[in-house]
């Protein structure tokens, strides 16, 4: 399975802001669209990313208060990203090593073409799971029998 497997799932709803967004209007806009994370966006290009974490680390250095910083002064600016080709077990891999990112963009050549989350992984695992012991067990039931009509030890 590869990210735009999920991408097709999940659609193309993308919530970005600019550097220059005050925090508090971005934290407003998470908070509205029930979201966590946007991607920032500056002449076109991904330039980072700003998750509940970045906002967070925030309000816990001024004690509780976004304030009246920028979304530049807080966001990720050098957030790990993927293609819609890498395959799932590579974006897995990617999101427990180093930051341990929960989002990623989806970039090709710099163009944005969407986000995935932990949880898109988390569903999209689940769900082909899923789909693996449905075919296993329809297998193991429609076993063929042998010619004295008895079905054949599984081993």
């Amino acid at each position: 399975m590869r990210v735009k497997d999920i991408l097709e799932v999940k659609g193309n709803v993308l919530y970005t802001v600019k550097p220059e967004c005050p925090l508090t209007e971005a934290a407003k806009l998470m908070d509205e669209h029930d979201i966590g994370s946007l991607v920032v966006m500056e002449s076109g290009e991904v330039v980072g990313m700003l998750t509940f974490r970045e906002v967070m680390q925030v309000l816990s250095r001024n004690g509780g208060v976004l304030g009246d910083g920028t979304v530049r002064a807080a966001m990720n600016a050098a957030p790990v990203t993927c293609t819609c080709e890498t395959n799932i077990d590579e974006v897995r891999r990617l999101m427990l090593e180093g930051q341990h990112a929960r989002y990623l963009p989806v970039l090709d050549n710099k163009r944005l073409m969407g986000v995935v989350s932990l949880y898109d992984v988390a569903k999209a695992v689940m769900e082909a799971t899923g789909f693996e012991n449905r075919m296993l067990k329809a297998y193991i039931r429609d076993w063929p029998e042998s010619e004295d009509g008895r079905t054949h030890a599984h081993s």
